[in-house]
């Protein structure tokens, strides 16, 4: 493995097509952007790896977004992790920096105290992609069971099931160390999907007997099923290194795997952390609650506070600005 780090390609998304096999893609490096969404919170490394995966997924899946819609990434179980959300902001115009930002909900104590995977301690729940196109739209949801083992597992069934789309994800995260400098978190992966045109086939053999779910196999048949077994075959070369980087870049990781496929490179995306709270949109969030309600969230000195789960950006703010009198 080379010496060399390329860190250039730090933060970014390149999307890709494979002209031979008629597949799009995206590869997907997080650093920086990763360290700045974990150190809005004090989780435990399998909640950071989680939230590193799901982030690494949301960004894969929003940078087919158009300019300034928002994609939404929620996982949701019974498990003593309860709740992994994600969200990608798609850049106003096409030379500006798409932003993401993401935030776990659970119970430390018992996750502590359950053995088993990270994964497994969501426990049976969902799997919810929503877009938001903007004011005036009807925001997009679908929703898939939890399967298969892995987040990225999961957003493969999303795929094959919601969108009658064969598509295949290799994630990896790790916490890495330089010399003299503390462990940070990255991440990497890529994203293959077929091009659409498979929902007629899915009437001819529907959704696996074991899960009831469809599978990428399920929508696929002739050549387009040998082309999905190739160029997957090729995805598991692919090492956590390479994955990762910096010591591969995206580019030559696609030439290693797809040379023979032509890997076609379009207009590389960067991405930071970025969060779009503030306090009009606290004050129009509290608006749905009833006077009694903002009565039992005022502190004894008078406040209603509310703390962002994304940034954790803490705000305060008078009653009766918000409309209410204060409570007696």
């Amino acid at each position: 493995m080379p010496e060399h780090e390329d860190t250039s390609w730090d933060d970014t998304i390149l999307p890709f097509q494979l002209e031979m096999a008629d597949m799009r893609g995206r590869v997907a490096r997080l650093d920086q952007t990763l360290e700045d969404i974990l150190d809005q919170h004090d989780y435990p490394a399998e909640v950071e790896a989680l939230i590193a995966e799901a982030v690494t997924l949301t960004a894969l899946i929003g940078q087919t977004m158009e300019l300034r819609w928002k994609l939404s990434l929620q996982i949701r179980g019974d498990g003593p992790i309860r709740i992994i959300a994600t969200d990608y902001f798609a850049p106003e115009s096409k030379d500006d920096t798409a932003t993401i930002r993401a935030y776990a909900s659970f119970d430390a104590n018992k996750a502590a105290a359950t053995q088993g995977a990270a994964f497994t301690k969501i426990g049976k729940g969902m799997f919810a992609i929503l877009i938001d196109q903007g004011n005036e739209t009807t925001p997009y949801q679908g929703i898939t069971p939890l399967a298969g083992g892995s987040l990225s597992a999961c957003a493969q069934t999303y795929f094959a099931q919601s969108e009658q789309l064969p598509t295949r994800f290799a994630v990896a995260m790790a916490k890495a160390q330089q010399p003299g400098k503390p462990p940070r978190w990255r991440a990497g992966g890529i994203m293959v999907q077929h091009m659409p045109k498979a929902s007629p086939l899915v009437a001819q053999q529907g959704a696996s007997e074991e899960t009831g779910l469809l599978t990428a196999a399920d929508l696929l048949d002739g050549d387009d099923q040998d082309n999905w077994r190739r160029i997957n075959l090729h995805l598991d070369t692919a090492e956590d290194i390479e994955l990762l980087g910096p010591h591969v870049t995206p580019v030559a990781l696609l030439t290693r795997m797809f040379h023979e496929d032509r890997p076609m490179i379009n207009t590389v995306q960067s991405i930071k952390f970025g969060c779009s709270c503030s306090a009009d949109k606290v004050c129009q969030a509290m608006s749905i609650y009833s006077a009694k309600d903002i009565a039992h969230m005022t502190t004894d000195d008078g406040k209603v506070t509310a703390d962002c789960q994304f940034c954790g950006a803490h705000y305060e703010f008078d009653p009766k600005k918000l409309g209410f009198a204060t409570a007696t």
